[in-house]
């Protein structure tokens, strides 16, 4: 693979940005001597770099699209919009039909509010709940990401020590520790947030085990909480009309991103009428995030979502993939285990704690023009043809052939 541009602008990035990519898009978070530092453009599954390098993207801008980069007709909504422009001194009226049609889609929400990331919004609800409550505490899984601010950021630089004193984490699938922290902080917890499933970088994703949302449901009940879905990652890859419903509970609060504008940057809080006062009364504005752009890709995106049933094609798909990726492993004598739900996989290698292993297939899997990442889970594009995964599955079998032989 060719990488002269991409080293050469990394070079001059670092003159003028700090760090030259930072954040989850840092080369060091990846694997910096096989990934292109920088990309030119994107069409269906696939995306080049600027050294005209193409890859079969196995991350979808980390689970930003879900329909394929450049989707026609997404690109026909926000065309059509540009002839009108897209942020004025009030909302567009999009805005409203976008908030109608979330109402609509979503069983439990009553209404809804947008800005323009995950983070934006994770913070934006508990702030909703200590409204409602007139409670400090929250309760979050342990090692969960649910954005930049100080509150749950993963990072260390500019915390004092009172930005996570109302904080509280249990393990994942641990509900005795969960309820343990509701009993011994009684009438003081505002919110409990979780993703639906556990997907955090650097290790397996875990599942809810039996029983597990059903009874944080009701705990949360018993103790007055708000429960707090951030559905930002997984929302619309496990269920058309919100992951809840993938795995049976309902939320109080749930926020959307990634996926819900394919590549078009916007987030969605939607809640139950009794939230909707407190909602009122937390400010929440951005002078863009009234973006008509925005709200006409994810008006489409919904649109062909429900249609083509998006959600349970790229499970299938997922499905296929991580079951004969698995059997390559097998092969090589590799307990390679897909892990967490299938159309956002993260792999896990059996015994492979310092990562090495996934580290040398993904790399090698990068000389070949695709795009696995070791150290985030993956994301299944329904643009993404079923010969285009038995084509990965052929490129990676070559690499991990090309591993076991080193």
């Amino acid at each position: 693979m060719k990488r002269i541009k991409s080293d050469l602008l990394f070079q001059n990035a670092n003159r003028v940005i700090p760090t030259g990519i930072y954040g989850h898009m840092a080369p060091g978070a990846g694997l910096p001597l096989d990934f292109p530092h920088f990309c030119s453009s994107g069409k269906g599954a696939r995306f080049t770099d600027v050294d005209g390098n193409e890859w079969m993207d196995f991350m979808c801008g980390f689970g930003a699209v879900l329909h394929g980069y450049r989707h026609e007709a997404i690109e026909q909504a926000v065309q059509k919009q540009r002839e009108l422009g897209s942020v004025f001194n009030q909302p567009h009226f999009l805005m409203v039909e976008l908030a109608e049609k979330l109402v609509e889609l979503i069983d439990f929400a009553d209404w809804a509010v947008f800005a323009k990331n995950g983070s934006d919004l994770t913070t934006w609800a508990i702030r909703v709940a200590r409204e409602k409550t007139g409670r400090e505490y929250i309760i979050k899984a342990k090692g969960a990401y649910h954005g930049v601010d100080a509150w749950c950021d993963p990072g260390m630089g500019g915390r004092i020590s009172s930005d996570r004193e109302f904080v509280l984490e249990f393990e994942w699938n641990n509900l005795h520790q969960l309820e343990s922290l509701l009993v011994n902080h009684s009438n003081q917890v505002a919110a409990v947030i979780l993703t639906p499933y556990h997907h955090a970088s650097f290790g397996p994703s875990e599942l809810p085990s039996v029983g597990f949302w059903k009874n944080v449901e009701m705990l949360c009940k018993q103790h007055d909480a708000a429960l707090v879905l951030d559905d930002v990652r997984c929302g619309w890859r496990l269920d058309d009309s919100g992951s809840h419903n993938y795995f049976g509970f309902c939320p109080d609060l749930a926020i959307y991103s990634k996926a819900l504008g394919n590549g078009y940057a916007i987030s969605a809080c939607v809640g139950k009428d009794k939230f909707r006062t407190s909602a009122a009364d937390v400010f929440l504005t951005g002078s863009c995030w009234n973006d008509a752009y925005a709200f006409s890709a994810a008006l489409a995106s919904l649109q062909i979502s429900r249609e083509n049933l998006v959600a349970k094609s790229v499970l299938e798909k997922g499905k296929y993939f991580c079951s004969k990726l698995e059997e390559v492993g097998q092969e090589y004598g590799i307990k390679l285990k897909m892990t967490g739900v299938p159309s956002m996989p993260y792999p896990w290698i059996e015994g492979d704690e310092d990562l090495y292993q996934i580290q040398g297939l993904c790399k090698f899997a990068a000389a070949e023009g695709l795009y696995f990442h070791p150290h985030h889970n993956w994301f299944i594009s329904n643009a993404l043809s079923y010969e285009d995964l038995d084509q990965a599955l052929f490129i990676a079998k070559k690499a991990l052939g090309k591993f076991v032989e080193q």
